[in-house]
């Protein structure tokens, strides 16, 4: 059977589905991964073919970040949906029998699967159904008021926007395959079964989400064959205690110089040692307990840490809790803010610091809060241990062979 993983995005968006398609080639399946051409090298290094997906994601969190005007950004995110369309389109069609699609690009993917008769499965990296348990990620209120009523409204919202980002790439792509005028058919909503890959000790599946949608486990990404971790990382570790890791994954491209100087700073007055990784905001080490680095996995390196403090993305979120280390969350934007209140509400970090409230201040106090206080590093170990012991690339692999998808 060939697999096809479609995905968008950043790093986070794409690297679990490396270790989900490892998995699935282990048991014997063809898997390729459609992604943007930055992470060509990161597919192919993990053994997996690679197909190309028009679209630069961080140019574009860049130029969101200068532009004037809702319009323009609204501009900018359809000429790079219209992209994705294109990408998909040429994608499925190099050959596929099973589509797997991340939520972002799912309604692209069914589209393509209807138009050539191939089923989908949805395999979604964050809650994308409407809940009355929690208002959904990117929620701008619950509009209904608080409680599930207000939960419900704001998911519902969550889900229209999101099904309107696309809208017009589905409209054209619906054309180019052939297909009729874009319906309740071409929504991502009708794709059943979903497995959303993440734990359900940090996010517990609603009681009202429909059926066939599932939360199975993360799926922990997989580290590229031969690598090893530089030897200037391996020496900065056993040179002194566990330092902190810091990194905000691909936020804040363009200001390096001014968060550098930051955490510079903020881990001088803590008296703390640390690891930054660099990041799309290219951050820099400053002083000689700073070590700056690129992209490591996060597997090896957090293990090795005394706390992370990230951008409360998904996959660095999961990443944290797996190695069994408290952490400091400050959120940047999109689902960030939902993932940075779950490691709260688990008691495994101080209060998030949202990163336009940032100082070196503030991060001097929300890491001396994180290392000071003995049960985040308690809780963050129980939850590791349980979180390790679940497989949730197994569920993915019980609804392929069970032909689960349509």
């Amino acid at each position: 059977m060939r697999i096809l993983i479609i995905t968008a995005g950043s790093r986070g968006d794409v690297a679990p589905f490396t270790g989900l398609g490892r998995r699935l080639l282990d048991a014997g399946l063809q898997v390729a991964v459609a992604a943007h051409a930055s992470f060509a090298a990161l597919i192919d290094g993990c053994g997996l073919d690679y197909r190309p997906v028009p679209g630069d994601p961080q140019g574009l969190i860049r130029d969101w970040s200068r532009v004037a005007s809702r319009e323009e950004a609204q501009a900018l995110t359809r000429a790079y949906a219209d992209g994705l369309a294109d990408g998909v389109a040429e994608a499925v069609a190099g050959g596929a029998d099973l589509l797997l699609t991340a939520s972002g690009p799912a309604p692209l993917g069914r589209t393509a699967g209807e138009a050539l008769g191939i089923p989908v499965i949805g395999t979604y990296l964050v809650p994308a159904f409407a809940t009355g348990a929690f208002a959904l990620p990117n929620a701008r209120s619950t509009a209904g008021g608080p409680g599930p009523e207000g939960n419900l409204a704001a998911g519902r919202d969550v889900v229209r926007r999101a099904e309107g980002v696309f809208a017009g790439a589905v409209t054209r792509l619906r054309a180019h395959l052939g297909l009729p005028g874009a319906g309740a058919s071409s929504s991502s909503g009708e794709i059943r079964p979903v497995l959303h890959g993440f734990s359900p000790l940090v996010v517990p599946r609603p009681g009202d989400w429909p059926s066939r949608v599932e939360v199975s486990g993360y799926w922990w990404p997989a580290r590229p064959d031969g690598w090893r971790p530089p030897a200037e990382l391996v020496d900065f570790l056993q040179a002194g205690p566990p330092p902190v890791f810091i990194g905000f994954g691909s936020m804040a491209p363009g200001q390096g110089e001014r968060l550098s100087e930051l955490v510079a700073a903020a881990v001088g007055q803590a008296g703390v040692r640390a690891v930054v990784q660099a990041g799309w905001a290219e951050l820099s080490g400053w002083g000689d307990d700073v070590l700056a680095i690129g992209d490591v996995p996060h597997d090896w390196l957090f293990p090795r840490t005394a706390a992370v403090v990230h951008h409360a993305g998904a996959g660095t979120t999961g990443a944290g809790l797996r190695a069994g280390v408290p952490a400091v969350a400050v959120p940047v934007m999109a689902d960030q803010p939902f993932w940075a209140s779950r490691l709260y509400e688990l008691g495994v970090a101080p209060r998030p610091v949202p990163f336009q409230d940032l100082t070196a201040e503030a991060l001097r106090d929300a890491i001396t809060a994180c290392l000071s206080e003995p049960a985040h590093r308690r809780r963050a170990t129980e939850l590791a241990h349980r979180i390790t012991a679940e497989d949730g690339a197994a569920a993915v692999l019980t609804h392929i062979g069970s032909g689960g998808a349509g």
